[in-house]
């Protein structure tokens, strides 16, 4: 059986590249997209980009972290009790729904983090829900946004 793969006691096959397409992995998107600012083991850089080791943005509303995540954050940040001034890029025009659900529910368990995991579906929601936004997030307008939202 050249080309697939057996899933176990199920008698399923798959062709490699459908399972290929079907399961992103978080560490890697992490890898090559957060870790420069956020660091491989999640402690970020003094001042600059903040920690996703135990952070409540990280493992807090996922709707307020894939918000950053699909349009980006700019200004001020405070996490820990300190405050961040690096900007978070958008990554919404870059990642399909599927990776960014994959990242994410890797930073939300990683790292001594201890949060669900994020649908696929849940990313796709967000992004209809905020397509005609064109900037970045503040974390003042996060605050409101969430606080409405409730």
């Amino acid at each position: 059986m050249r080309g697939v793969v057996a899933l176990g006691l199920l008698g399923i096959t798959l062709p490699l590249a459908a399972r290929a397409q079907a399961a992103p992995d978080g560490k890697k998107i992490f890898a090559a997209t957060c870790a420069a600012c956020h660091q491989a083991n999640g402690q970020g850089i003094p001042e600059k980009y903040p920690p996703l080791a135990g952070s409540e943005w990280a493992t807090g509303d996922e709707a307020r972290l894939l918000r950053i995540v699909l349009q980006g954050l700019t200004g001020d940040v405070e996490v820990q009790g300190e405050t961040f001034s690096g900007a978070m890029p958008p990554w919404g025009p870059t990642l399909k729904d599927a990776d960014i659900a994959a990242v994410l529910t890797y930073v939300r368990s990683s790292f001594g983090n201890k949060a669900a995991a994020v649908s696929p579906a849940t990313v796709a929601q967000v992004r209809e829900a905020t397509k005609a936004r064109t900037a970045p997030w503040t974390a003042a307008e996060l605050a409101k946004v969430m606080s409405v939202a409730k």
